[in-house]
């Protein structure tokens, strides 16, 4: 039995900060409540580690403290003497993919034969449902044009691989979210830019070539690296399945710190309203992609997949486009702050249904499904 006496600990420390920066905050020294802020968010982290129930948020918690971090202390993640971190986006992004293509096979696109219609129904509901959502959010959203474009952005972007982690817990089907995670990520370089021309020309200037040529380095280049690393060393390094979660988890953290550290004062002015026009975009994500799948007399499962597909997005790759563009500072925004709070909102959507009947017998068994999965 897991002694749970230090994580209680933790969890006390976190409260004590957060009540120590409350005191701050209406007393009027909240500039000066960083560290607590910062101790509360990790010890939270650390407590949450305690609890089957909780763990699967530790990592969340965790990119919140960076975040914290980032907003008191921005100077420290712009540059180092005469460097920039930007530069250091693009590379990670690299990074993350090639891991995601170590994780893939040639197997998980043989799903689309085999389901052709819920991939086919996945992967037009996401780039149908969520770049017109981002579209209209921005549009009535009155911010200045470059952070509206943000949140078309995130909107335009394909699945991530939470997603994957997220069906999972959520007894939806595994098999086809990983491979319209797979088929809609091959599609980015094409649909991504052409969409973002359509629906953001209004907003900003927009390259569609260019943004091709990016996607493409940044997604299809390190992906069919990692696919060929994973035919030949499949099986014969080990400790890499290990590491590469780990260095994901650390690439896409310091990119939404970089992020937030360069659009802190934008932040300051527009945060609290862009955090809800972000949540509304995710939760009509999953809403309206659960109902497409209903549309279409998809069964309980495949409605999961549907409405968890349609509604998570590729934060980190919607960030590096950002950079890329230029506008890592402003267009960058929505898509640091989507990826936190679609990992949230996701964990909670799948505790809810993983105790929720599918219909399916072998799903439906407790055994069937480790009740321990971290999210990654």
């Amino acid at each position: 039995m897991k002694n749970t006496i230090p994580y209680k600990i933790a969890l006390g420390i976190s409260l004590l900060c957060i009540l120590a920066a409350f005191v701050m905050a209406v007393t009027g020294h909240l500039a000066d409540a960083g560290p607590l802020f910062v101790t509360f968010f990790v010890a939270l982290a650390i407590g949450f580690r305690g609890y089957e129930h909780l763990k699967r948020f530790a990592y969340t918690v965790i990119i919140f403290a960076a975040v914290s971090l980032a907003m008191y202390y921005p100077a420290h993640f712009v540059s180092y003497g005469d460097f920039k971190f930007a530069v250091l986006i693009t590379p990670l992004i690299q990074l993350i993919m090639f891991g995601m293509g170590t994780s893939m096979s040639m197997h998980d696109f043989v799903g689309v034969v085999k389901t052709p219609k819920g991939v086919f129904i996945g992967v037009t509901s996401h780039f149908l449902i969520m770049p017109l959502i981002g579209f209209t959010l921005a549009s009535v959203s009155h911010f200045p044009p470059e952070i509206a474009a943000g949140i078309i952005l995130i909107g335009c972007s394909p699945n991530g691989m939470a997603s994957n982690v997220i069906s999972y817990l959520a007894k939806a089907n595994l098999a086809l979210s990983i491979t319209i995670t797979a088929v809609s990520t091959m599609l980015a370089p094409l649909l991504t830019p052409l969409l973002m021309k359509l629906l953001a020309g209004s907003f900003i200037q927009i390259d569609a070539f260019k943004m091709m040529f990016d996607i493409f380095k940044m997604v299809i280049i390190p992906i069919g690296a990692g696919l060929i690393f994973n035919r030949i060393f499949i099986g014969k390094i080990k400790w890499l399945d290990t590491a590469m979660p780990l260095v994901s988890m650390f690439g896409i953290t310091f990119i939404i710190v970089i992020i937030t550290a360069a659009g802190r004062e934008s932040l300051l002015t527009i945060g609290p309203l862009l955090l809800l026009l972000v949540l509304i975009h995710n939760l009509l994500g999953y809403t309206l992609g659960y109902w497409s799948g209903r549309l279409f007399k998809m069964n309980e499962r495949d409605c999961r997949t549907m409405a968890i597909e349609v509604g998570m997005q590729n934060g980190g790759l919607a960030s590096g486009i950002a950079k890329e563009m230029g506008k890592m500072a402003t267009v960058g925004l929505a898509p640091a702050v989507f990826g936190p709070l679609m990992n949230i909102t996701g964990s909670v959507l799948a505790s809810w249904w993983h105790k929720k009947p599918t219909g399916d017998a072998s799903v439906d068994n407790p055994n069937a499904i480790p009740e321990e999965v971290e999210l990654t």
